[in-house]
């Protein structure tokens, strides 16, 4: 159920925004929010593209938010309807109340992305395709919901998902069960920082990269960690492990390098300093019958970051792999 109605985002015109009013949680009042861009005259130009009658819905990955204007710019080129969904305690959705971030099961999300598809069905009568679309932890997160609700999806656009931890599933199954005893002791307990800003460094106008963004909902070494929120995401990538059996196509474009160290090198400016790309890749093949691999040289760890040959290489990715869908 939606509460008011449609209004500027913080993005400015053409992009809107509608709160999603979720219930309470132990941390109190919930929502997330749909963001979309209002299409123009010039944008039915493009309706007949390989993504013709498809929505498109993205969800942004751990310590981020939607502003990749340009990613919903190309992909309605394709011909989609494109909205982003800033989860419950990210982004537009963060209350001055709430930790950020946290969740104690991904699978509580299945509330936030059902009521965005409830508010997306409600604006046009007619029969589409849904094509989620989810970067990092959000293409774990849509991954799973995309194998508990298999009857509305036809097609997964993964954007170097978290499916695996840095090391190997062996490691992640080592240290899961003391994970899983700090989550149940106490869930919000803070965790060492891991992140030395290197993945902002690659992509803020203020370092390396070329993209400006909200700090607050984008902070350069990422939000607190918490071992509630770690151990969903371990039993998440061990559901993944397990074999999650989709039926529809997936595209999963990742880098074609990692470099993850303790100091910074040039060489990160063209590579995921987040994932292990490689561990990844082999991992994807657990999604399902078809997956489709695609490994961009230069990319970054959000490869629709990247610099614009390596963005140009993935939205002509996303066009060839779209005209498969039939």
């Amino acid at each position: 159920m939606t509460q008011g109605g449609w209004t500027e985002d913080v993005l400015g015109a053409p992009y809107e925004r509608l709160e999603l009013p979720l219930g309470e949680d132990l941390e109190g009042p919930v929502v997330a929010t749909l963001v979309r861009r209002r299409r123009s005259p010039a944008d039915l130009l493009h309706a007949r593209g390989p993504l013709h009658g498809v929505d498109v819905l993205y969800v942004h990955g751990w310590s981020d938010y939607f502003f990749q204007t340009e990613l919903a710019e190309r992909i309605e080129r394709l011909g989609a309807r494109f909205h982003a969904l800033d989860l419950r305690k990210y982004g537009r959705s963060l209350r001055p109340h709430q930790t950020p971030g946290h969740i104690g099961d991904l699978a509580t999300y299945d509330e936030d992305i059902g009521a965005a598809l409830d508010a997306i069905a409600s604006e046009h009568r007619g029969e589409r395709r849904l094509v989620p679309m989810g970067h990092s932890t959000g293409g774990l997160t849509l991954s799973l919901w995309a194998a508990r609700h298999a009857e509305l999806v036809s097609g997964l656009i993964l954007n170097s998902p978290w499916l695996e931890f840095q090391a190997d599933s062996a490691v992640r199954a080592f240290i899961a069960p003391l994970v899983k005893l700090g989550a149940r002791r106490n869930p919000l307990a803070p965790l060492p920082a891991v992140d030395p800003g290197f993945y902002t460094r690659t992509v803020s106008a203020s370092g390396e990269g070329n993209w400006t963004y909200d700090q607050r909902w984008r902070p350069e070494r990422g939000f607190a960690l918490h071992p509630g929120w770690l151990d969903a995401v371990f039993e998440g990538q061990a559901t993944v492990e397990r074999g999650l059996g989709l039926e529809v196509p997936a595209l999963v474009m990742l880098s074609d390098k990692s470099m993850l160290q303790p100091r910074w090198d040039d060489g990160m400016a063209h590579a995921d300093v987040a994932l292990n790309v490689d561990v990844v890749a082999r991992r994807a093949l657990s999604l399902g019958e078809e997956v489709t691999v695609r490994r961009l040289r230069g990319a970054l760890h959000d490869v629709v970051l990247s610099a614009e040959p390596v963005r140009e290489r993935a939205y002509d990715t996303i066009g060839r792999w779209a005209a498969t869908l039939g």
